[in-house]
C-alpha cells in the first residue's frame, strides 16, 4: 500500500508518496501559509496534495501542535496562529477521501528515529530545533503519546525562569531561547530582523552577537537533555531540526552537555532521516494501525 505522508510546521509543509519499504517519492513542499487560518490551511494542503492523492491508499499526518482526537490544537499560537482547533483528520478525509490518521511531528519523528536505529535502543528521546523546538519519547520500544497528546512537548519544559515569554504563555521555555524563532527574536543591533539561517551565516563568518545567539541556543538544549536524562534515562538523545542539523550545532550541545554532571551525560546523535523524520514516522505509524 502506498501513503500520502504530510509533515505541517510553522514553516513549511511537506508531502510525499511513501510506499510499504519506506522509499520517498516525489517530495513536494509548500510554505506555511502566513495568515495561518483555517481557511488559508485547508487551501494550502488542497494544493499540497492534489497532484499525489489519487496514487495512495491512506494518508498520515505530522504535524506540530497537540494532536487531539485527530484535531490539531496550536500550543503556540505564534507557530501556526489561528488554528487552536483545526479538524484535521476530517479536512484530509474530506479533500482526499482517503482514511487518515494524524500524529504530533515530533512524536512521529521519534518513531521514525527508533525504527532507523533498529531497535538498538529501547529508550530514546527525539528532539527537534526548528521554528520551535518538539520532541518524542520512546519507553520500552514504545512511543508515548500522553492521554491528551501531550507527552514529548519539552520545548515547553523550563530553561530560564527571568527569559522572555513564551508563545505557549509561560516564561523561560526552551522553545522561546534554543528555537530558530528564539534565536531570532533575541537579536540586536545589526541582526535586529534577521532569521536564524541568516544568524548562522553570520557566525560563520565571525559574528561575535551571532556566535553568542547560537551558543546560548546551544546552552539552552543541552539542559534540556541533561533533564530529559534525569526524567526518562534514555539510553541515547536524537536531535533533528533544521536548527539542530545546521553545521557545528551538535557539537556546541556536546560541548555544554559534557559541563553537566556525568550522571546527566548521554549519548547524542544526529537525525539519521534528516528533514523527512516526520514523514517517514507517520507513514511508519499508520502502517501498525
Amino acid at each position: 500500500m502506498t501513503t500520502l505522508a504530510i509533515d505541517i510546521g510553522g514553516t513549511k509543509l511537506a508531502t510525499a508518496l511513501i510506499d510499504n519499504n519506506l522509499q520517498v517519492r516525489e517530495r513536494r513542499e509548500l510554505p506555511t501559509p502566513v495568515s495561518k487560518t483555517p481557511q488559508a490551511l485547508r487551501a494550502a494542503l488542497q494544493t499540497l496534495v492534489a497532484p499525489l492523492q489519487g496514487r495512495a491508499n491512506r494518508v498520515a499526518i505530522a504535524s506540530t501542535g497537540i494532536i487531539r482526537e485527530g484535531a490539531l490544537l496550536a500550543l503556540n499560537p505564534h507557530n501556526l496562529g489561528g488554528l487552536m482547533h483545526f479538524p484535521l483528520t476530517q479536512t484530509l478525509e474530506q479533500i482526499t477521501g482517503l482514511p487518515t490518521l494524524a500524529v504530533n511531528d515530533a512524536q512521529a519523528a521519534a518513531w521514525a528515529e527508533y525504527y532507523a536505529l533498529g531497535g538498538e535502543y529501547r529508550d530514546l528521546v527525539f528532539i527537534t530545533v526548528s521554528t520551535g523546538v518538539g520532541g518524542g519519547v520512546v519507553s520500552g520500544g514504545k512511543l508515548l503519546t500522553g492521554v491528551g497528546g501531550l507527552a514529548g512537548h519539552l520545548g515547553h519544559t523550563l530553561a530560564d525562569p527571568h527569559g522572555p515569554v513564551c508563545g505557549c504563555g509561560r516564561v523561560g521555555c526552551v522553545e522561546a531561547i534554543a528555537s530558530g524563532r528564539g534565536i531570532a527574536a533575541a537579536a540586536e543591533g545589526a541582526l535586529a530582523g534577521c532569521d536564524a539561517k541568516t544568524i548562522f551565516s553570520r557566525a560563520g563568518q565571525g559574528d561575535e552577537q551571532a556566535s553568542r545567539l547560537i551558543h546560548r541556543s546551544a546552552r539552552a538544549l543541552a539542559r534540556l537533555v541533561a533533564d530529559v536524562k534525569a526524567t526518562t534515562d534514555c539510553q541515547c538523545v536524537v536531535i533533528g531540526g533544521s536548527v539542530g542539523l545546521a553545521e557545528g550545532y551538535l557539537a556546541l550541545v556536546e560541548h555544554y552537555l559534557a559541563q553537566e554532571p556525568w550522571a546527566y551525560h548521554v549519548e547524542l546523535l544526529a537525525a539519521h532521516c534528516r528533514h523527512d523524520a516526520g514523514l517517514l514516522g507517520a507513514a511508519l505509524l499508520v502502517q501498525g494501525e
